[in-house]
């Protein structure tokens, strides 16, 4: 989201002092030595708000997801996830925000959780400070031909721009995202987003957004560099996206020969204010087949605010 941390914290200090007031922990997840990541929500004990309620939160918090924690008969905890104007099946990042917040303060102090989902439950590994997600691959999908030059129109670019031999292809690893190969950083810096093309497309396919990167990370000892637009959402542009993480890595094992048992992604590095971010996804292969990913990174905590729903 094209908003800074402090901004964030503006729209939600807006809403202080008036009643109900409503505790929103602020984490920033998946930072970068220490610093950037990508701010998430957390609400403890949410079984006291309804879905309307839990939306109205959210709008009213303003991060880019909030991760709403409620009491669960077949996992640790049960999750949902809204951000300003929708609610989504899965999220990386407010994951990570809100396991490891859990964590922090004793609600959960082994290694091995599980999270209850609206579409089932995902295993969750707590170790040395990192909180990594399940994700299992599920398909990948070409788009209609005629698609691909509006998907790249919509990020300023030409075909051309696209990486050697490669298109476009939608990933899912229980969540939707176009994974779209670009052969420089150049073509990855550049600023002209068409939103609403992007959401058109996204509309179109039911995808969470639209995740670009190249093989030519900033940060040697990373393996890409990204970018993810996802205003269907209401998000501009992301910091660090834990599920598009995920879901490149299959695309990155499946397609770029990438026959690896970890990648380490890089997120944020190109936005108008960046906010950089370490993604680090380790792969489970079987008799040559991916079989499951752990999308994972540090989070770390930021003061609590309060909103206003009433």
């Amino acid at each position: 989201m094209n908003m800074s941390m402090t901004s964030l914290k503006e729209n939600v200090m807006t809403h202080i002092d008036r009643e109900p007031n409503i505790e929103v922990q602020l984490l920033n997840s998946f930072t970068y030595k220490g610093e950037g990541g990508n701010p998430a929500g957390v609400v403890l004990d949410a079984d006291r708000f309804s879905t309307e309620q839990k939306q109205q939160i959210a709008k009213a918090a303003a991060f880019p997801e909030t991760a709403f924690v409620s009491n669960s008969d077949v996992a640790d905890y049960k999750l949902e996830f809204f951000t300003p104007n929708k609610q989504i099946a899965h999220c990386g990042h407010a994951t990570v925000a809100a396991f490891s917040y859990l964590s922090q303060i004793g609600k959960i102090t082994k290694k091995f959780a599980v999270k209850e989902t609206i579409d089932g439950n995902r295993d969750i590994i707590l170790e040395d400070g990192y909180a990594y997600i399940e994700q299992i691959p599920q398909y990948f999908k070409d788009i209609e031909g005629d698609d691909v030059l509006t998907v790249m129109n919509s990020l300023s670019l030409e075909l051309n721009d696209l990486a050697e031999g490669f298109l476009p292809k939608i990933s899912n690893t229980g969540v939707s995202f176009l994974i779209i190969p670009l052969n420089s950083n150049k073509a990855l810096a550049a600023n002209k987003t068409d939103l609403e093309a992007i959401k058109a497309i996204s509309d179109k396919y039911d995808l969470i957004g639209f995740y670009a990167f190249t093989t030519d990370p900033i940060d040697k000892s990373h393996s890409v560099t990204t970018r993810m637009f996802a205003p269907r959402y209401g998000i501009n542009e992301e910091s660090a996206t834990g599920m598009a993480a995920g879901n490149l890595s299959a695309y990155l094992f499946e397609h770029m020969d990438f026959k690896c048992d970890k990648i380490i992604i890089e997120q944020g590095f190109f936005m108008p204010v960046p906010s950089k971010s370490e993604i680090i996804v380790t792969l489970s292969v079987q008799d040559g087949r991916l079989v499951k990913l752990m999308a994972g990174g540090v989070a770390m905590s930021d003061n609590s605010k309060f909103v206003n729903i009433g």
